[in-house]
């Protein structure tokens, strides 16, 4: 594991967050499930299916993260970002009240979570020479 796979990871992360929902209205849920509201007959099966491979995409991710860093550490690293906007925050070099930018912040986290959830399994192995595997009982 290097910063490059980190990288790819985390940029993974992004990509499904962000593509699911994001501020600026090019997202699944701007394209598919907002028109639902106005109109039932709107969906069809290119939203169908789209909505599957993300859903699918964020199985596989939140499971991957579970498993590596378990809900717990899922809430410590969001705990950490909150400190550090809070902080930033405090030093005026983030607009806080700004909602779009509380948007993205959020939509950041969760993709940090995601992607340092995704590799900390080989992070941990380098740091600390042990390897994660789950247990199969028969």
């Amino acid at each position: 594991m290097n910063w490059k796979g980190f990288l790819a990871r985390l940029g993974a992360s992004l990509v499904l967050v962000f593509a699911t929902f994001n501020p600026w209205g090019a997202s699944y849920y701007h394209w598919a499930i907002a028109p639902i509201v106005k109109d039932v007959g709107s969906f069809s099966a290119v939203k169908f299916l789209a909505g599957v491979a993300l859903l699918t995409g964020w199985v596989i991710v939140l499971q991957a993260t579970r498993r590596s860093i378990g809900w717990k550490g899922a809430l410590l690293v969001a705990a950490l970002c909150v400190g550090i906007i809070w902080f930033l925050a405090e030093q005026h070099w983030l607009n806080a009240g700004n909602a779009r930018v509380m948007e993205y912040l959020v939509l950041m986290v969760v993709s940090l979570i995601l992607g340092i959830g995704m590799s900390w399994s080989h992070v941990s192995r380098r740091l600390t020479g042990q390897t994660d595997t789950d247990i199969v009982n028969k």
